[in-house]
């Protein structure tokens, strides 16, 4: 029985894992670690964007981190080498 319990918890946790994907930790979260748990390198139309945060690495996170939040309110973090975002970043850092 208690094997029945210990697949089904664990199966619980995986399709869980799977929601994660590109989300950014809740703000409280961020003073002292990385906001994002993964990164979506999928192409994202830019009339779908409505912000876009740039984070440089630092003391709080080795990696460069990229959210960009959405017109439906949901934030995403971007893969900051994938070639559309490196445009982002360009035309952000260009302004």
């Amino acid at each position: 029985m208690t094997g029945k319990v210990a697949a089904a918890v664990l199966a619980l946790l995986l399709i869980s894992a799977l929601g994660t994907e590109g989300t950014a930790l809740p703000r409280s979260a961020m003073e002292l670690r990385c906001q994002c748990v993964g990164t979506h390198s999928k192409f994202i139309h830019p009339k779908f964007i409505q912000n876009v945060n740039l984070t440089p690495s630092g003391p709080h996170c080795k990696n460069v981190e990229v959210i960009a939040t959405l017109t439906d309110g949901r934030e995403v973090c971007l893969e900051p080498t994938a070639p559309w975002v490196k445009l982002i970043i360009k035309a952000i850092l260009d302004k």
